[in-house]
């Protein structure tokens, strides 16, 4: 049931398309981020549909879609730098056939990332791509949820829609993406359009969010818990009542922390003390060879150049309790263990070069999202309201991946890049704005000394 349900609703989803082409656009975005193709077991399973869905988003624009109103931005063109560097990188890579598969989808997120806000040309479009990220993003999130609520969570074995390590269902990876969709589900539980707010919107919303929140315990990853509390400060920034903010959170840590699993506490500890816990000490070891590695090869191995280290570490361990405690050391090794990081990742894979342009990416994101938030806060005309807090949630979404991806390896995670996308539309849409209302106010000037001249 569950396949011909998801079946006929992708298939659905396609059709629209033929009447409404930036409705593929949308299905790019559920697709890639879900890959139903995954869930399924039949038709689904034996036809590329993401494949399908990129050529009909590219198409329907270049063949049908008004095009006048796209605007090629500066990161855009940051984007299309990085691919060709990757490109580039691949060709050379220290390991050729595994560079080339992760080429094969690095390549899409990354163009589907600088043509996306190509058709980002009005609020409905930007508000419908936030809101298919997010109720996507949501899908996973709540079936994480009730899976965690009732008892299965666990490192590494909570089993969401696949049992499928990767992308959106990789545990620490999905931890960051749940907590970054929380201020875009604030947003459309606010200022939405498409939903207009009401009662059931907020009440969805409201699940929506304690689902997310659900999410870092349910995969006890350790990049979940800083996620949380990042976007918790980060918070204090809009909100008014921030004592009684803050009292509420008090208060929720102190009721919470009793009820979390032994296994969480456990693990979360070893932020701390990441010598007792093999997983923390050997990334910390990778990232040191990366540092050495990058000395040798400015320009980075290629994709999956983590391949070729091998690490060494000393893990301390601890037994007993108060007076009777003992400490003893002993040596771990491994090798080809994967950065851990998205900062190293790019540095190991694409050298100083690509972590510049990627690190530029990013920050220039911040900066427009806070020149957007200066300009459009105090406005409060009709249609005025939503650009800022719209702004600020996207700001605060790609935060939340940047600290996330301290410590997970997620530079080119496909949603990641959606993200920077819907960033580069808002940016373009209200520069267009902006410039015209900018005319049309310096044309009434010269109508009106017009009408006065020709006044007998």
């Amino acid at each position: 049931m569950l396949n011909l349900a998801l079946t006929g609703f992708v298939l659905a989803f396609l059709a629209l398309g033929f009447r409404r082409p930036y409705l593929w656009v949308l299905a790019y975005l559920y697709i890639d981020s879900l890959a139903p193709q995954k869930i399924s077991w039949g038709f689904l399973k034996v036809i590329p549909i993401s494949l399908i869905s990129f050529i009909l988003a590219f198409g329907g624009w270049m063949l049908i879609d008004y095009k006048a109103n796209s605007r090629f931005t500066l990161r855009q063109g940051l984007i299309l730098i990085l691919l060709i560097y990757c490109g580039l990188t691949t060709m050379t890579a220290d390991f050729p056939e595994d560079a080339l598969v992760k080429w094969d989808w690095v390549w899409k997120a990354l163009l589907f990332a600088m043509f996306v806000p190509l058709t980002l040309t009005t609020r409905l479009r930007i508000e419908a791509a936030a809101l298919i990220m997010t109720l996507t993003v949501g899908a996973i999130v709540i079936n994480g949820a009730i899976k965690t609520l009732a008892g299965g969570g666990g490192y590494g074995t909570l089993r969401l829609f696949v049992d499928d390590n990767s992308g959106l269902y990789e545990g620490s990876i999905i931890s960051a993406v749940a907590i970054s969709i929380i201020p875009l589900i604030f947003w459309l539980m606010k200022h939405g359009t498409i939903f207009p707010p009401d009662w059931r919107v907020k009440l969805y919303g409201s699940a929506l969010v304690f689902s997310c929140v659900l999410i870092p315990i349910g995969t006890q990853a350790r990049t979940g818990l800083l996620c949380v509390a990042l976007l918790m400060v980060m918070a204090l920034r809009t909100i008014k009542r921030r004592v009684l903010y803050l009292s509420l959170i008090a208060v929720g840590v102190m009721v919470a922390i009793p009820l979390l699993p032994k296994s969480y506490t456990d693990r979360m500890n070893t932020i701390e003390n990441h010598n007792a816990d093999q997983s923390a000490s050997t990334r910390v070891a990778v990232w040191k060879w990366t540092l050495e590695y990058a000395k040798d090869h400015p320009f980075g191995g290629g994709f999956d150049a983590y391949r070729g280290n091998q690490v060494r570490v000393e893990l301390t361990d601890t037994k007993g309790s108060g007076n009777n405690v003992t400490t003893s050391t002993r040596e771990a090794f491994d090798k080809a263990r994967a950065y851990h990081s998205a900062y190293f990742e790019m540095l190991g894979e694409q050298g100083w070069p690509g972590l510049l342009i990627w690190l530029t990416l990013m920050v220039s994101g911040l900066l427009q999202m806070e020149l957007i938030r200066g300009r459009w806060k105090k406005r409060t005309g009709p249609g005025e309201t939503w650009q800022a807090p719209l702004a600020n949630a996207l700001q605060q979404s790609l935060l939340v991946y940047m600290v996330g991806s301290l410590f997970v390896g997620i530079a080119f995670q496909p949603f990641c890049y959606m993200l920077i996308g819907l960033q580069c539309g808002l940016w373009s849409y209200l520069k267009r704005i902006e410039s015209q209302n900018v005319q049309q106010r310096a044309a009434r000037p010269a109508l009106s000394l017009g009408n006065a001249v020709a006044a007998p």
